[in-house]
C-alpha cells in the first residue's frame, strides 16, 4: 500500500523541538526563524544530548555566527514566500528589517557561505514551492504563479524550466503518471 502525506515542516520542527526541550526541564521560548532561547542555558552534557537526539531528525544546532545568520536568512525568505501579506514588500527591505543588518552585509555573508546569491536562492525556493503546489494541490499554473508572486505564468515557466530543465506542465504530467503508477502499478 502506498499513500502520500502533506505536512507543515515548520510545525513539525517546532513540535519536535518542544518535545526534546521539555525533557530537559528548562525554561525556553521558540522564536521565529529557527531561534531557540533557553533561560540560563544548557550544561555541556545537556547540549550534547540535545544535539545527538535532534540529529536523528536532521535538525542541527548551529554554532558559527555566519552559519546561523545564513540559516536565519533562509528562514526569513521562506516566511516571506509563504505569507501572502508580505508579498508586496521588497526582499532587501524585509530581510534588513527582520534581521537587523544592512542588506549589503546579509548578501555578502550569504553568498560567501553558500556560493550563490540571495536572489538565486529565492528563485530556487520559489521553484521548489511551485513543485510542491503542483504535486499537492489542484491549483492551476496561473494560480500558482499568482500565489508565488510571479508577474505571469510565462515568468514562472521560464524560471522553472531554467532550474529543472522541465516546463511546469511537463513536470505536472510526469508527477501525475508517477502517482498513478504508484497507486495502481498494473496500469
Amino acid at each position: 500500500m502506498t499513500f502520500f502525506v502533506k505536512y507543515d515542516f515548520d510545525l513539525a520542527c517546532k513540535t519536535l523541538l518542544k518535545e526534546h526541550l521539555d525533557a530537559f526541564d528548562v525554561t525556553y521560548s521558540l522564536g521565529s526563524l529557527g531561534e531557540v532561547k533557553i533561560k540560563g542555558g544548557l550544561s555541556d552534557e545537556q547540549r550534547n544530548s540535545l544535539t545527538t537526539s535532534l540529529k536523528r531528525y536532521g535538525i542541527e544546532i548551529l554554532d558559527g555566527q555566519k552559519i546561523t545568520l545564513v540559516e536565519r536568512i533562509k528562514s526569513a525568505i521562506d516566511e516571506l514566500l509563504k505569507d501572502k501579506d508580505l508579498k508586496s514588500i521588497k526582499v532587501s527591505t524585509y530581510l534588513s528589517d527582520t534581521l537587523h543588518y544592512s542588506y549589503a552585509h546579509l548578501s555578502s555573508v550569504f553568498s560567501e557561505s553558500t556560493y550563490t546569491s540571495i536572489e538565486n536562492y529565492i528563485i530556487l525556493r520559489k521553484v521548489d514551492l511551485a513543485k510542491e503546489l503542483i504535486c499537492n494541490t489542484d491549483l492551476t499554473l496561473t494560480e500558482i504563479a499568482f500565489k508565488l508572486n510571479y508577474s505571469s505564468v510565462a515568468h514562472l515557466s521560464g524560471q522553472f524550466k531554467k532550474t529543472t530543465g522541465l516546463t511546469p506542465s511537463s513536470f505536472q504530467r510526469i508527477m501525475s503518471k508517477k502517482i498513478k503508477h504508484t497507486v495502481n502499478p498494473k496500469t
